[in-house]
């Protein structure tokens, strides 16, 4: 059994056979030859089911991809009953919450928010209910949640469904630890670099995933075969990449702990994403974004170049501290990094030396 690292490089590859190509290239049809395993392009593709074999393997369980994160969220949603109750976390990513709010205000599902950490809270609120919608870390926050406790705690027939985009299956596998899918946004580390937008979900059994690949079909939320293509291309360095990144990401957390103008950092010890409060509240934070001039003030994650942002500017992300800044780490040099993060800092902070706190 290969390792994660090594499935990531080596599968999806297609026929193996002598003179056939090591990559599956992007199929461009819309329609196909009759009596075939594929009728019409909303179906799928070679370049489709390539991602979905290297995703499903390093996930394990089948894999469905979709034209978006969101997609596939939705899709998860979408294959539950009408009225269906919907467990989630008071802190998550905003789209997320924004779908789940606009289905309860219709009357699709009934949302019931609750800290998982609280695991006997949880197990109240879990009975009866449809979903368990679980993300770890969560964005933007940082926070780490107990998916096998999680898992443990939900009872037996109610599914789990785990946000995995920011850990990716190289750092946590939620269908190993009794998870009943693993969804990610494509678009952040596994595309890994700012050039395409795409979702996966996986699931622990052919039941479930058919149910999210019929309403694929239904939604009509298949990827474009080009950011298959690119998507399965940026898996095969997402190893080194994560590595490279994360090593930076624990290195600047560590700095910015020590820097006196920065109130708290929240950064969970592994993964490329890190959040930070400042001091001076919301126009001290839009000042740090601002300033900085190598990293790009933006709003993503995961690519090869670093990212900033305060993420309560946005709409419906008012209960995130105003002062927070959300810091997506790429494969830039650390010290250029800190040079340009100490620079910015300093414009706030009297006094404030960051160059030197290495």
């Amino acid at each position: 059994m290969h390792r994660p690292e090594t499935k990531a490089v080596a599968l999806g590859r297609g026929e193996r056979g002598p003179g056939a190509p090591l990559n599956v290239g992007p199929v461009f049809a819309s329609t196909y030859r009759a009596d075939g395993p594929i009728t019409y392009g909303r179906e799928g593709s070679a370049t489709v089911a390539a991602l979905e074999e290297v995703v499903g393997a390093l996930e394990g369980g089948p894999a469905v991809a979709f034209s978006s994160g969101m997609a596939a969220i939705s899709a998860v949603v979408e294959a539950l009953p009408a009225g269906a109750t919907v467990v989630t976390h008071p802190e998550g990513y905003y789209g997320t919450r924004r779908m789940l709010t606009d289905r309860e205000t219709k009357g699709r599902v009934a949302v019931r928010s609750v800290d998982m950490a609280d695991l006997g809270q949880l197990a109240r609120a879990a009975a009866g209910a449809d979903l368990v919608w679980v993300e770890s870390p969560t964005n933007p926050t940082m926070a780490v949640l107990d998916i096998a406790a999680i898992v443990a705690v939900v009872p037996e027939g109610v599914p789990v469904a785990v946000d995995n985009t920011f850990a990716t299956p190289l750092r946590q596998r939620p269908i190993e630890l009794g998870a009943t899918l693993a969804v990610h946004s494509a678009t952040k580390l596994l595309g890994g670099h700012s050039d395409l937008v795409l979702g996966v979900a996986v699931a622990a059994s052919e039941e479930w995933a058919d149910a999210v690949r019929r309403q694929r079909l239904v939604l009509g939320a298949l990827p474009g075969t080009m950011e298959a293509f690119l998507a399965i291309r940026g898996i095969r360095t997402l190893a080194v990449r994560l590595d490279r990144s994360e090593a930076t990401a624990t290195e600047l957390a560590r700095r910015l702990a020590r820097y006196p103008g920065v109130e708290r950092v929240r950064y969970p010890g592994f993964g490329t994403v890190l959040s930070y409060e400042v001091r001076g509240g919301a126009e001290a934070a839009e000042k740090v974004a601002s300033g900085v001039q190598l990293i790009v003030h933006g709003t993503s994650l995961g690519g090869v170049e670093s990212l900033m942002e305060r993420r309560n500017r946005w709409a419906g992300e008012e209960a995130t501290p105003a002062s927070l800044l959300r810091l997506s780490v790429g494969l830039e040099h650390v010290e250029d990094l800190w040079d340009d993060l100490a620079q910015a800092l300093d414009a706030i902070t009297p006094g404030g030396s960051g160059t030197v706190r290495r």
